[in-house]
């Protein structure tokens, strides 16, 4: 490492310590290691093809003509919002230890909890959209099948974190350029061998396989770009491990969703253009796959497939790596039962081994439970966005108080209160629309996890939980 990395890492340790936490974990990840993370958790090759039925089923065309920028554009005041805060306070423990910072321990516990649930059906809703493509290329029925393969992607993304903490950071950067790769790669495939629709396809309204009037089934199909855009809170949550964070975790969040985002929807248009039957495409068992097959031919849209099951798999190592961080910084406060465990480092690898393997076995968990795809995904978008949003929600408070001081260089000046409203706006919406029919059983089961954390708030944490002593007497 150069001198001036050197020196700008005692830098960090030094930010850190003032903040209250002692320099554990590698710090040695720059500004693209950081951005890669956020990036490879978005993975356009993973949420907007595994979900692509969904959208389509809902909201037909308009789902990816209409509904992915839509999403983009709103998602981006979400992520602007928390940039300007992971810039003030830029450790592990992210939204948990904002909402602790501007509303108290109440807050942030609740915030890390909701944070979890998010970050654990993530995990699950990648490995398990993994292992049902692997199932249908493979021609494997059954649950068995199914479950083995998941489990076998959990185990390879467990190891890696586990042991290989470099190696993460090597196939993070690796993944960005592959992604990047492999999607314009396939854009160029669907525009010049297959057969095109004319442009104005792709923002054709009124078709849907739902019942409900369709601006509402619209609305229910962005779910599929809604979900694809989860997880850029990794920039915020990896900060003890990049360098110079209050400048690099904000814009990796910021650039993970834009780039994402573009080249994202020449992917989704090129696809969309190339469905012949619509009908037919949106009632097949996995539409992108029969759109592969039919405008391609099954060899050729096969192995185009193969070639994005890479970045779906690098996606799911990048979420475990969120996920045992979120563990590891809630626990190291004492949030979780048995966090004296779940905190300890490996001496020898510098990684949070423990939180490592708790992330995959709730995963899986997860995903015995869930078992529809929708309601993993859907519970995992609205568990992030409510954790990314109560951060939010307070520095309303705190500006409205005049209590917000923009401690970090990344902020948004004058117009932070109008992103910061915009964002709640977008996030109240999505959460309404992922609860609702079809999606009851995700309604249902966020219901039942906030009222369970109330008992066990009230009853138990209440009293004894005080969250990072040093941010709350910040």
């Amino acid at each position: 490492m150069s001198e001036r990395l050197e020196t700008q890492a005692q830098k960090d340790a030094r930010d850190l310590k003032h903040l209250g936490y002692a320099q554990e974990l590698l710090r040695d990840m720059g500004g693209f290691g950081n951005f890669a993370v956020a990036f490879t958790i978005i993975s356009i090759l993973t949420g907007a093809i595994t979900l692509y039925g969904q959208g389509l089923a809902f909201g037909g065309p308009a789902a990816d003509g209409i509904g992915w920028p839509l999403a983009m554009i709103f998602t981006l005041a979400v992520a602007a919002s928390m940039g300007e805060i992971a810039s003030a306070i830029p450790t592990a423990g992210a939204m948990y230890h904002w909402s602790t910072f501007l509303g108290g321990p109440g807050w942030g516990w609740f915030t890390a909890w909701l944070n979890l649930v998010g970050q654990v059906a993530t995990t699950a809703g990648i490995d398990y959209g993994i292992a049902l493509f692997l199932s249908a290329l493979l021609h494997l029925s059954g649950q068995a099948h199914l479950l083995g393969i998941y489990c076998l992607l959990l185990l390879s993304h467990g190891l890696i974190n586990h042991y290989g903490i470099h190696l993460v950071a090597m196939l993070n950067d690796l993944s960005v350029w592959y992604h990047i790769a492999v999607t314009l790669g396939l854009a160029a495939i669907f525009w010049f061998f297959a057969p095109r629709q004319p442009l104005s396809f792709a923002f054709k309204t009124g078709f849907t396989t739902s019942k409900s009037p369709y601006w509402w089934a619209f609305l229910l199909g962005l779910l599929q770009a809604q979900w694809t855009f989860t997880g850029y809170d990794a920039s915020a949550h990896i900060t003890e491990e990049t360098l110079d964070p209050r400048r690099n975790a904000p814009w990796g969040m910021v650039n993970a969703i834009w780039i994402s985002g573009v080249i994202g929807y020449v992917l989704m248009l090129a696809v969309t253009l190339a469905i012949k039957d619509l009908p037919a495409t949106a009632a097949a068992s996995n539409p992108f796959l029969y759109v592969c097959d039919e405008a391609l031919g099954h060899g050729f849209g096969n192995a185009v497939v193969w070639a994005v099951l890479p970045a779906m798999w690098f996606c799911g190592l990048s979420s475990v790596t969120t996920n045992a961080r979120m563990i590891f910084a809630f626990s190291r406060d004492g949030g979780l039962p048995g966090s004296r465990l779940w905190s300890r480092v490996d001496p020898k690898h510098k990684t949070p081994a423990a939180a490592v393997w708790l992330a995959v076995c709730l995963a899986l968990v997860v995903a015995l439970y869930g078992r529809a795809y929708t309601v993993i995904v859907s519970l995992s978008t609205i568990g992030l966005y409510l954790s990314y949003i109560i951060p939010v929600i307070l520095v309303l408070r705190a500006r409205r108080n005049g209590r917000w001081k923009e401690l970090g260089p990344w902020r948004l000046g004058r117009w932070g209160a109008a992103v910061n409203v915009i964002a709640v706006a977008w996030t109240a919406l999505i959460t309404v629309l992922f609860v609702s029919p079809p999606n009851e059983l995700t309604g249902y089961t966020l219901a039942g996890v906030l009222a369970a954390l109330s008992v066990y708030y009230v009853l138990g944490e209440r009293k004894n939980f005080t969250g990072p002593k040093r941010l709350t007497a910040h």
